[in-house]
């Protein structure tokens, strides 16, 4: 896990055949994302959430930390997006795992909300900035909710 304080640090930290795909993947996301998401530096990923201004609830786990949505790391073997929209929607996530098969890039290889790429070369980002514009924070906070109700 990374100790930088701000995503700068990350993505010049990284590996230098990371760091394309790293910055573009923030800069997809970024020009996507419905207004009201903020980045931030969270768990030692770039992270994109819902600011206490507009869910001072935050995260029921640690309500001191606002409400995540969006994360993406460079790991190990892998770059790895998490989407927490994905682990709570059936919907969302049978819509990407069509859209992915229909993108061409291999097969999918994913985990509740971890979708992890083994080859920066074949991350589909038209497919990472589509997704990224699904849920404003206020559909995110009712979806977030509703799995908490449950």
């Amino acid at each position: 896990m990374s100790k930088a304080i701000s995503v700068e640090e990350y993505l010049s930290g990284l590996p230098v055949e990371r760091q394309e795909a790293m910055r573009r993947l923030r800069t997809v996301i970024k020009k996507n994302l419905p207004k009201g998401f903020e980045e931030c530096m969270a768990y030692g990923m770039i992270g994109y959430v819902v600011p206490h201004s507009l869910y001072p609830k935050g995260y029921h786990v640690d309500p001191n930390q606002p409400l995540g949505f969006i994360s993406i790391a460079s790991q190990k073997s892998h770059i790895a997006l998490y989407h927490m929209g994905l682990y709570g929607s059936d919907e969302l996530l049978n819509w990407f795992k069509t859209a992915y098969a229909a993108a061409g890039v291999g097969k999918l290889d994913m985990g509740k909300s971890c979708i992890r790429f083994k080859h920066p070369d074949k991350i589909p980002f038209e497919l990472v900035g589509a997704l990224a514009k699904k849920l404003t924070p206020k559909a995110w906070i009712s979806a977030y909710e509703a799995v908490l109700n449950r």
